[in-house]
């Protein structure tokens, strides 16, 4: 992956076009306005879309022909893989084994810092630290960062976890995950994470931090992944509950196995 386009005004043309046509707004055999007209819309000139145009063509988001004008030629899939986070304890496991993955780093590190925090371990002790990159037909989608206390971490080798979902190889471990906690927000790559994930470095990644817990309210994960807006979306029904004068939006229940509790049911889609 290139560095930037350098120039700012070429990089927000190309990213407003992108964002169309990744999002739907311009579908497969759809032809963009004429140079001279998208020059107009954003107020640049033509060399600056033609530069934006150029990046677009190189992505294979869009042919450009002298005869026939520019036509978008990106095809989304037509059925994304889907998993349930509130699920994260069920459909896990499941989503690492539909889609590929690179270990990049595998090694031990003292705890410090926020990760030491939300573990709730001390600076005494050791945690696993990998890095892996995840894909779907070869085209990556998340930079996952995840820290293991090293009493759990010790029954696994860098081999399986290459291989194998992590939350396999924790309940292997005899871990019974119960519930996790995360928080989704917004990040903009750094250059190692773009050279990664095939993006340019400043583009808009999701970014979640989850913190997985056993039975016995043990922290036994901290997952801190990065995720392509355009490979990976998050999704959850909601209904409107409440008395009549107060009602709000609320996460949809789904039914549970008897003797647990219901669940919100949210997915995370990932667009292959």
């Amino acid at each position: 992956m290139r560095d930037w386009l350098g120039e700012a005004k070429a990089k927000q043309v190309y990213l407003v076009l992108r964002d169309r046509i990744l999002g739907g707004a311009v579908g497969f055999g759809d032809r963009l306005p004429t140079e001279n007209e998208l020059a107009e819309i954003h107020g640049v000139s033509r060399v600056t879309v033609r530069r934006a145009l150029g990046e677009l063509a190189r992505e294979r988001l869009i042919e450009r022909r002298r005869s026939a004008g520019t036509r978008v030629i990106y095809r989304p899939a037509p059925g994304p893989i889907s998993a349930d986070i509130a699920g994260v304890l069920a459909n896990l496991a499941d989503m690492g084994r539909r889609t590929a993955v690179k270990l990049l780093s595998f090694d031990y590190v003292p705890a410090a810092g926020a990760v030491a925090q939300a573990l709730g371990v001390g600076p005494d002790q050791f945690l696993q630290r990998s890095v892996r990159v995840r894909s779907v037909d070869g085209v990556p989608f998340s930079y996952l960062t995840t820290h293991v206390p090293e009493s759990v971490s010790i029954t696994f080798t860098k081999q399986e976890l290459g291989s194998r979902p992590l939350l396999e190889l924790l309940e292997r471990a005899g871990v019974k995950v119960e519930r996790a906690h995360q928080r989704i927000s917004a990040i903009l790559a750094m250059p190692d994470v773009a050279a990664a994930l095939d993006v340019h470095t400043g583009s808009p990644l999701i970014e979640l931090v989850r913190v997985v817990q056993d039975d016995a309210g043990r922290r036994v994960e901290h997952l801190h992944a990065l995720y392509r807006p355009d490979r990976y979306a998050l999704e959850i029904d909601l209904v409107r509950s409440g008395e009549a004068a107060n009602k709000s939006w609320s996460p949809m229940l789904r039914p549970s196995a008897p003797g647990t509790k219901e669940t919100s049911r949210s997915r995370n889609l990932m667009h292959d």
